[in-house]
């Protein structure tokens, strides 16, 4: 597939996709986000790839929406498309992937770069990584996600203040606060996420699968729920071929070869 907003390519089990409009500091146009759901969608269903990564360049991971795409729609043209999960291979791919996909960020990732970001499994930043909400000044809110995810992971005295005033957030207290699992010099930031989405992709994939949608249960409901599901999850491992490998390598104090069964 062809694409004109993004850069695609698969290194060896691992996806990438990087966002690329540099001329607008990587600002998510329909057809990027289009673009970023049909490339996901296309790693979903190819059975060599293990899990994604989805970055952009050192100056902005993405600066926010393309205002020009917005400014002209009206409520009624917004509430009747659902916007912005009106599109299947959208916003609705990037939240719907069962395998893992990393953000790395680095330069700014606002609005709705901050979204997409959070949008994903983790996030891997390096120390010129920005992050915000900065809708309120021009006159609206986060709509994909940000007055969400963003209380999720940092509170809400920290999600209350930069939704109210457009506060950025930079690495140091982003990593403090809980919105980014760890930072890394900007040099070695594409290095390592392609080495932890490898070490991912090597992993039984449906006992990955269990893990990320265990995790997610427990960002979602409550504490008793999460506990039943866990314990149901974790009894289904004993189902799989993997789990009775990975166990006797363990014993056998050897590498695991995982099938993926």
């Amino acid at each position: 597939m062809s694409y004109q907003n993004i850069l695609v390519e698969a290194r060896g089990a691992v996806g990438w996709i990087q966002l690329n409009r540099p001329q607008a500091m990587n600002a998510l146009s329909m057809a990027l986000i289009t673009e970023v759901g049909q490339a996901i969608e296309a790693f979903q269903t190819d059975d060599e790839i293990g899990a994604m990564v989805i970055t952009g360049n050192e100056k902005a991971f993405a600066a926010g929406a393309d205002i020009k795409d917005m400014e002209d729609q009206s409520f009624i043209d917004l509430f009747l498309s659902d916007f912005p999960y009106n599109r299947r291979d959208g916003w609705d791919s990037l939240n719907t992937a069962r395998k893992p996909i990393i953000a790395a960020v680095s330069g700014f990732a606002l609005g709705g770069g901050c979204e997409m970001a959070m949008a994903c499994d983790f996030i891997l930043a390096s120390d010129t990584a920005k992050f915000g909400q900065p809708e309120i000044n021009i006159g609206t809110i986060p709509g994909a996600g940000g007055t969400q995810r963003l209380t999720r992971a940092v509170g809400k005295a920290k999600a209350m203040e930069m939704c109210l005033t457009g506060r950025m957030m930079d690495a140091e207290e982003a990593e403090r606060a809980g919105l980014v699992s760890r930072i890394l010099p900007v040099s070695e930031l594409e290095a390592e996420a392609l080495k932890v989405a490898g070490k991912i992709a090597r992993l039984s994939r449906p006992v990955v699968y269990m893990a990320k949608e265990a995790v997610n249960v427990a960002f979602e409901s409550t504490l008793q729920e999460g506990l039943r599901f866990e314990r149901r999850a974790f009894a289904s491992t004993f189902a799989t071929e993997d789990q009775k490998e990975g166990m006797s390598a363990f014993v056998e104090k050897r590498k695991p070869e995982f099938k993926n069964r």
